[in-house]
């Protein structure tokens, strides 16, 4: 929407006045809540403010002959703002754009009480008028895009030796370890989105038999062509046979495994695919300049990164990498998007030794920002979700292939 005002009262000694609006929501119990305050206009008391957006649920809570009240001001410095005077109106008169309807008279009570000849205090008038509809993270998927869900495994020596109890990669006959939880957490739900159920999983940081080369990006399952596995037990199957074949070393490089996968996203952006890579990883990052220029490279495809940290180490450069308090950047290049998720493992082990509750909660946290970062994506792209596949008339049972999981799977996400 674009609002101006014409013949506004004069209200500052000296010079004009410094217009600016102010909108309410009107709620149920016939209380107003504000939705929306327009910048000031300095000096004039003909303004035009500049286009602004808000979600029409914001504005009036989707009921379309709700009342939306106007107020407008005149700016002070010391925040005792003078009222100039106020107009109603709803959603659906607005709707009907520029026309002799949205010139709306500017009242001020009080003046109106006191003055017999009183008109208004000016008028404002409604310039332009457009909804949009926004698209949501299921209206892609039942649209029919797949997540391609990799997975990569911090296989450093930090981590402890494999066969000692001390060790974040020790494989207890008991129990899970912190790497097979946070994998098993994510990889249920995110295995849903995925039709085949072919999940790549790679390692890094370890030294490779026969000839002990240090490598940052190989596939767990041994095969160089297809590092993919079937389903979440496959890669666990995978982790555990690299485990007991490859000698963990060093240093943490993350960029050899982001630019794996944003190599794969980078093929395919018309919107029917979106890659996730989710590393889990015991910390301290060593190529910190190259990862972050993978990761802004990254940031233009159709892809999103999840890092779940295990063990006790400092995350500070996770933290810096997830990009939430100060947006990435690698040198002096801005990331397009943020694209990066980080959770600690340590904040989900419950101390009571009751992992189903906590795995739920990890999951629903790291998989909290993958729908407005693919919603993001399309949007930045321009791409609209295909409409579903219709179901063969003859068999309504039978879904077709593509359709997205059932919904408890959609109230994870």
């Amino acid at each position: 929407m674009q609002f101006c005002a014409n013949k506004l009262d004069k209200k500052d000694f000296f010079g004009k006045s410094d217009p600016f609006l102010v909108f309410y929501r009107s709620n149920e119990d016939g209380t107003f809540t504000i939705c929306h305050k327009t910048e000031v206009m300095k000096n004039t008391l003909n303004p035009v403010w500049q286009t602004f957006s808000i979600p029409v649920r914001a504005l009036c809570n989707g009921d379309y002959d709700r009342t939306i009240k106007v107020e407008v001001y005149d700016w002070d410095r010391d925040g005792s703002h003078d009222f100039i005077g106020e107009f109603t109106t709803s959603y659906r008169e607005l709707a009907r754009g520029q026309s002799q309807f949205n010139i709306y008279e500017v009242v001020n009570p009080k003046k109106k009480m006191k003055k017999k000849k009183y008109v208004n205090s000016g008028t404002v008038t409604l310039l332009s008028f457009a909804v949009e509809s926004e698209c949501t993270f299921l209206d892609y998927i039942k649209g029919g895009t797949q997540i391609n869900f990799t997975v990569a495994i911090d296989f450093t020596a930090s981590n402890g030796n494999p066969s000692q109890s001390t060790s974040l990669h020790y494989m207890s006959p008991y129990q899970l370890n912190a790497y097979a939880l946070a994998l098993t957490a994510v990889g249920e739900i995110i295995q849903h989105y995925d039709s085949d159920k072919m999940f790549p999983a790679l390692g890094f940081g370890a030294k490779l038999p026969p000839d002990g080369r240090v490598s940052h990006e190989f596939p767990l399952n041994g095969n160089q062509d297809n590092p993919s596995c079937c389903g979440i037990d496959g890669i666990l199957e995978a982790y555990h046979q690299s485990l007991r074949t490859v000698q963990l070393y060093g240093p943490t490089n993350f960029a050899p495994v982001v630019t794996h996968v944003a190599r794969n996203a980078a093929e395919v952006q018309d919107g029917s695919q979106y890659s996730v890579l989710l590393i889990i990883t015991d910390g301290v990052i060593s190529d910190m300049a190259q990862t972050k220029e993978a990761i802004v490279n990254a940031a233009k495809l159709p892809m999103s990164i999840i890092i779940v940290g295990v063990g006790q180490a400092e995350f500070d450069a996770m933290v810096e990498l997830d990009g939430d308090e100060v947006r990435i950047s690698s040198r002096g290049k801005l990331a397009e998007r943020d694209i990066v998720q980080f959770v600690p493992f340590r904040d989900y082990v419950d101390r009571t030794g009751n992992h189903v509750l906590s795995m739920a909660r990890l999951a629903r946290d790291v998989l909290a920002e993958i729908p407005d970062q693919l919603v993001s994506y399309m949007k930045a792209k321009g791409i609209r979700p295909h409409p579903p596949p219709e179901a063969p008339a003859s068999s309504p049972s039978q879904s077709p292939a593509r359709t997205p999981p059932a919904s408890p799977v959609h109230t994870h996400i």
